[in-house]
């Protein structure tokens, strides 16, 4: 250990004393205990680079084993601000004005730079888009997102393209009077075919890639869905789903959860025994789809100047239109 230098400015700083059922533990075991919301790469990394200190004084070693007593402070340095530049990436447009864009996104395109998708996002097609007038909306490192679609799940999304627009779509998030549909094909029958599903999703202890239902932390997710057709007999159905929030892979989790996985899900629905039992005709058309069958179908607002009620709707793409062709040649 040694003497801690003066700290950088910091956005937050996560305590924890260890007690003694942790005595031995290592460093970064205990803090992703104590930060569930933190990776433990993150953890280590913010370790090794002197943000972690015992009893006041650095310690960059993650393997460090702690005792009983010991004041532990990871510190979260601000984010850096970063500058996305401009693509040019061919975008659907479904809708444009002097405040708003709405885009019908792909399934592979990213909605914003992160670590693995430094560029070719939805955010640097915007910027090559609208032009400068986007920079700095609602802040750099995200300029005019005001919510998200996973990578592999089409649809429809709204972004703001100045800061009065930025400000009063993100308070309609906020007040979930934003109207968002989704539809999804689903392994299985769901019983009721109509339901509400309410349960706290977090990030999981076991799998930092995936998300999971939190017993007693986690944060609040309601979503409610209804069968709109059986397919291939009793093996999947097509479903709506809509949001009454917006947490990450919120939808992809609760169908998980009540045991009707969406197809073709890489994290939430690999383990589908419906999947394996699928006939040859089906399997073909799972290798061709690659990803979720899930797709934003219907995105309604009211516009943040002129107060009118917009309402948007998106086919759904070739590819889960072909899945359901293939669920019902199936039967």
């Amino acid at each position: 250990m040694s003497t801690a230098p003066p700290p950088e400015p910091t956005s937050e700083a996560r305590e924890t004393v260890v007690d003694a059922t942790k005595r031995g533990a290592r460093l970064d075991r205990l803090l992703v205990d104590a930060c569930p919301d933190l990776s433990r790469a993150r953890i280590q990394a913010l370790i090794a680079a002197g943000h972690a200190t015992v009893d006041g004084k650095t310690l960059r070693s993650a393997s460090y084993r702690v005792k009983p007593g010991e004041h532990i402070v990871l510190s979260l340095p601000p984010a850096t601000d970063a500058t996305p530049q401009a693509q040019a990436i061919d975008l659907v447009i479904v809708h444009e004005d002097d405040d708003v864009i709405v885009i019908d996104k792909p399934a592979g395109l990213v909605v914003h730079p992160a670590a693995g998708n430094p560029d070719r996002t939805l955010v640097n097609a915007l910027l090559h888009h609208c032009g400068a007038s986007l920079v700095g909306v609602g802040g750099v490192k995200r300029p005019g997102i005001v919510h998200r679609l996973d990578k592999d799940t089409s649809g429809l999304i709204v972004a703001a393209k100045n800061d009065r627009a930025h400000h009063a779509l993100v308070e309609a998030f906020a007040s979930r009077s934003i109207e968002r549909s989704y539809t999804a094909v689903v392994w299985g029958i769901p019983t009721p075919s109509e339901g509400r599903i309410a349960a706290n999703i977090g990030r999981s202890r076991r799998n930092r890639q995936k998300m999971a239902i939190m017993r007693s932390s986690g944060r609040t997710a309601v979503t409610r869905y209804k069968l709109l057709r059986v397919l291939g007999g009793a093996m999947a159905s097509l479903l709506q789903c809509r949001l009454e929030t917006g947490r990450t892979h919120q939808i992809r989790v609760h169908l998980a959860s009540i045991g009707y996985p969406i197809i073709g899900d890489p994290l939430y629905g690999r383990a589908s025994g419906q999947r394996r039992a699928a006939p040859d005709a089906v399997q073909s058309e799972l290798g061709r789809l690659g990803r979720q069958a899930l797709h934003a179908t219907t995105l309604g607002f009211r516009h943040p100047s002129s107060g009118e009620e917009l309402r948007f709707e998106s086919p759904l793409p070739a590819d889960i239109a072909r899945l359901i062709a293939g669920l019902d040649r199936a039967v």
